[in-house]
């Protein structure tokens, strides 16, 4: 098998899955960036060298330099690898993304499908008016027991109102002639109890009429001694 038969698969082999993929993605940007971080002290190491024999042994400096100069072009090209390494995975995780919306989208839709697949919409509005029709027909129901029924209207309510009418004025009479108690209901007062009181306001007369005498010969004997 060739090289490229063995890094990218036999031709018709199943390709793998987008998951599959991000992963083996991920495990060689791993690998790459411990390849990195190994050149990055490398390169150090190698300044190192050179700094210490720049001017002891400039042999041993330029040869640092020139190993300083390998690592960092392989340096770079692992940079320029990890970034399309980066861009593949992000497109194939954004992929992945998708696929995964799609088939949910889809699965929403055949269940949706599957869920009206048995409805018909003629048949909706049919059963919506029966519905319609029925509930009117229990509206009346209800109405229909709600109202009392009403016997006995074949009675005259005008001779009802008469026979009202006379019971008042019945009621009125009654009242009328149980207004006040009547002459001869007047109770009787002793005639000795007003021969008494007439005798008691006579004697208070008398009394009344001397003492008025007495305060006038009062003031006549004063003005005849003030006089002489």
């Amino acid at each position: 098998m060739s090289f490229f038969g063995k890094m990218f698969g036999k031709k018709g082999e199943q390709a793998p899955t987008t998951g599959e993929a991000i992963q083996k993605l991920r495990e060689t940007e791993n690998m790459l960036i411990k390849k990195q971080e190994f050149l990055e002290s490398k390169i150090e190491a190698e300044l190192d060298i050179a700094r210490k024999n720049g001017s002891k042994n400039k042999r041993v400096a330029i040869q640092a330099l020139k190993r300083k100069k390998k690592y960092e072009k392989q340096l770079q090209q692992i940079d320029g690898t990890l970034s399309t390494i980066e861009m593949q995975r992000e497109a194939l995780e954004s992929a992945n993304t998708n696929t995964a919306v799609l088939t949910t989208m889809k699965n929403a839709a055949d269940a949706l499908k599957a869920a009206h697949n048995n409805m018909d919409v003629d048949q909706i509005h049919d059963m919506m008016d029966d519905i319609a029709e029925q509930q009117n027909i229990a509206t009346e129901i209800s109405d229909a027991i709600s109202n009392p029924v009403s016997f006995g209207q074949d009675i005259d309510e005008d001779e009802l109102e008469k026979e009202l009418e006379e019971l008042e004025q019945e009621e009125l009479d009654k009242e009328l002639l149980g207004v006040g108690p009547s002459a001869t209901e007047l109770p009787e007062v002793p005639s000795d109890e007003i021969k008494e009181k007439a005798k008691e306001k006579k004697k208070g007369l008398y009394s009344q009429s001397a003492t008025a005498a007495d305060t006038d010969d009062k003031d006549l004997k004063e003005l005849m001694a003030w006089a002489e």
